[in-house]
Protein backbone atom coordinates (compact mmCIF):
# COMPACT_ATOMS: atom_id res chain seq x y z
CA UNK A 1 0.00 0.00 0.00
CA UNK A 2 1.49 3.36 -0.94
CA UNK A 3 1.41 6.50 1.22
CA UNK A 4 -1.44 8.09 -0.75
CA UNK A 5 -3.69 5.05 -0.25
CA UNK A 6 -2.94 5.07 3.47
CA UNK A 7 -4.06 8.71 3.77
CA UNK A 8 -7.27 8.28 1.79
CA UNK A 9 -10.01 7.86 4.38
CA UNK A 10 -12.88 5.41 4.01
CA UNK A 11 -16.51 6.49 4.29
CA UNK A 12 -17.42 7.94 7.67
CA UNK A 13 -18.45 5.15 10.02
CA UNK A 14 -16.20 2.53 8.41
CA UNK A 15 -12.99 1.09 9.84
CA UNK A 16 -9.89 2.83 8.50
CA UNK A 17 -7.29 0.04 8.17
CA UNK A 18 -4.01 0.97 9.82
CA UNK A 19 -5.45 4.00 11.66
CA UNK A 20 -6.76 2.30 14.77
CA UNK A 21 -10.49 2.32 14.34
CA UNK A 22 -13.62 3.83 12.86
CA UNK A 23 -13.36 6.96 10.77
CA UNK A 24 -15.38 9.80 12.28
CA UNK A 25 -14.72 12.45 9.64
CA UNK A 26 -12.97 15.79 9.98
CA UNK A 27 -13.09 18.16 12.93
CA UNK A 28 -11.37 21.46 13.71
CA UNK A 29 -8.87 21.46 16.59
CA UNK A 30 -6.30 23.97 17.89
CA UNK A 31 -3.61 22.39 15.67
CA UNK A 32 -5.83 22.46 12.55
CA UNK A 33 -8.32 20.26 10.70
CA UNK A 34 -7.94 16.66 11.89
CA UNK A 35 -9.18 13.21 10.99
CA UNK A 36 -11.07 11.70 13.95
CA UNK A 37 -10.73 7.98 14.69
CA UNK A 38 -12.94 6.25 17.27
CA UNK A 39 -11.72 2.95 18.71
CA UNK A 40 -13.67 -0.02 17.32
CA UNK A 41 -14.60 -1.08 20.84
CA UNK A 42 -15.29 0.26 24.28
CA UNK A 43 -12.70 -0.26 27.00
CA UNK A 44 -15.26 -1.11 29.66
CA UNK A 45 -17.03 0.98 32.24
CA UNK A 46 -15.00 3.35 34.37
CA UNK A 47 -15.51 6.23 36.76
CA UNK A 48 -14.33 9.73 35.90
CA UNK A 49 -12.68 9.86 39.33
CA UNK A 50 -11.57 12.60 41.70
CA UNK A 51 -15.07 13.11 43.07
CA UNK A 52 -15.31 16.41 44.92
CA UNK A 53 -12.20 17.84 43.27
CA UNK A 54 -12.34 20.47 40.54
CA UNK A 55 -9.79 20.13 37.74
CA UNK A 56 -9.01 22.22 34.67
CA UNK A 57 -10.29 19.46 32.33
CA UNK A 58 -13.24 21.59 31.25
CA UNK A 59 -12.81 21.79 27.47
CA UNK A 60 -15.95 20.68 25.67
CA UNK A 61 -14.06 20.25 22.39
CA UNK A 62 -10.53 18.99 23.13
CA UNK A 63 -10.44 15.61 24.86
CA UNK A 64 -6.70 15.27 24.30
CA UNK A 65 -6.05 18.38 26.41
CA UNK A 66 -8.53 17.21 29.07
CA UNK A 67 -7.01 13.73 29.20
CA UNK A 68 -3.50 15.17 29.63
CA UNK A 69 -4.73 17.17 32.62
CA UNK A 70 -6.47 14.14 34.12
CA UNK A 71 -3.55 11.74 33.55
CA UNK A 72 -1.21 14.20 35.29
CA UNK A 73 -3.28 13.64 38.46
CA UNK A 74 -1.60 10.25 38.85
CA UNK A 75 -4.03 7.38 39.33
CA UNK A 76 -7.07 9.50 40.11
CA UNK A 77 -8.99 9.28 36.81
CA UNK A 78 -9.77 5.66 35.79
CA UNK A 79 -11.67 6.53 32.58
CA UNK A 80 -8.86 8.74 31.25
CA UNK A 81 -6.27 6.10 32.21
CA UNK A 82 -8.20 3.36 30.39
CA UNK A 83 -8.68 5.46 27.24
CA UNK A 84 -5.03 6.58 27.13
CA UNK A 85 -3.82 2.98 27.59
CA UNK A 86 -5.72 1.77 24.52
CA UNK A 87 -3.64 0.90 21.45
CA UNK A 88 -4.64 -0.26 17.97
CA UNK A 89 -2.76 -0.72 14.70
CA UNK A 90 0.40 0.50 16.44
CA UNK A 91 -1.19 3.79 17.54
CA UNK A 92 -0.87 4.69 21.20
CA UNK A 93 -2.23 8.26 21.05
CA UNK A 94 -5.82 7.57 22.11
CA UNK A 95 -7.56 9.66 24.74
CA UNK A 96 -10.92 10.12 26.51
CA UNK A 97 -13.12 12.24 24.21
CA UNK A 98 -14.54 15.61 25.22
CA UNK A 99 -18.33 15.94 25.17
CA UNK A 100 -18.16 17.67 21.76
CA UNK A 101 -16.19 14.75 20.33
CA UNK A 102 -18.76 12.26 21.63
CA UNK A 103 -21.47 14.39 20.03
CA UNK A 104 -19.50 14.28 16.78
CA UNK A 105 -19.53 10.47 17.02
CA UNK A 106 -23.29 10.49 17.59
CA UNK A 107 -23.80 12.76 14.58
CA UNK A 108 -21.59 10.92 12.11
CA UNK A 109 -21.06 7.33 13.30
CA UNK A 110 -23.79 6.49 15.83
CA UNK A 111 -24.02 2.87 14.71
CA UNK A 112 -20.46 2.39 16.00
CA UNK A 113 -21.59 2.89 19.61
CA UNK A 114 -23.91 0.90 21.88
CA UNK A 115 -27.25 2.70 21.82
CA UNK A 116 -28.44 1.54 25.22
CA UNK A 117 -25.52 3.10 27.06
CA UNK A 118 -24.24 6.46 28.09
CA UNK A 119 -20.62 7.27 27.35
CA UNK A 120 -18.40 9.27 29.67
CA UNK A 121 -16.55 12.31 28.37
CA UNK A 122 -13.36 13.94 29.64
CA UNK A 123 -15.25 17.23 30.11
CA UNK A 124 -15.73 18.10 33.76
CA UNK A 125 -18.90 20.02 34.65
CA UNK A 126 -18.11 20.59 38.34
CA UNK A 127 -16.15 19.12 41.23
CA UNK A 128 -18.75 16.34 41.47
CA UNK A 129 -20.00 15.95 37.86
CA UNK A 130 -18.72 15.17 34.35
CA UNK A 131 -20.58 15.39 31.03
CA UNK A 132 -21.85 12.23 29.33
CA UNK A 133 -23.66 11.36 26.09
CA UNK A 134 -26.51 8.94 25.42
CA UNK A 135 -26.31 7.28 22.02
CA UNK A 136 -29.94 6.15 21.91
CA UNK A 137 -31.13 9.74 21.37
CA UNK A 138 -28.12 12.06 21.49
CA UNK A 139 -28.97 13.33 24.96
CA UNK A 140 -26.12 15.14 26.68
CA UNK A 141 -26.20 15.17 30.45
CA UNK A 142 -23.86 15.13 33.41
CA UNK A 143 -23.13 12.27 35.75
CA UNK A 144 -21.59 11.72 39.16
CA UNK A 145 -17.81 11.42 38.81
CA UNK A 146 -17.81 8.43 41.16
CA UNK A 147 -20.13 6.22 39.07
CA UNK A 148 -19.04 4.14 36.07
CA UNK A 149 -20.05 4.71 32.44
CA UNK A 150 -18.82 3.27 29.15
CA UNK A 151 -15.53 4.57 27.75
CA UNK A 152 -14.71 4.79 24.02
CA UNK A 153 -11.19 6.02 23.20
CA UNK A 154 -10.59 8.40 20.30
CA UNK A 155 -7.53 9.69 18.47
CA UNK A 156 -6.91 12.36 15.87
CA UNK A 157 -4.27 13.41 13.41
CA UNK A 158 -3.80 16.35 11.07
CA UNK A 159 -5.42 16.16 7.67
Amino acid sequence: MNAQQQLTPPAIGEVWPGQGGIYGGLRQYPEGMCHVIFATEDVGRHAYGDYGVSTEATSRTDGRANTSILIARTGKHPAAIAAAAYTADGHADFYLPAIGELHHGWQYAPESFIEEWYYLSSSQRSANLAFDMGFVDGYQDYYCKGLELRVRPVRRFLQ
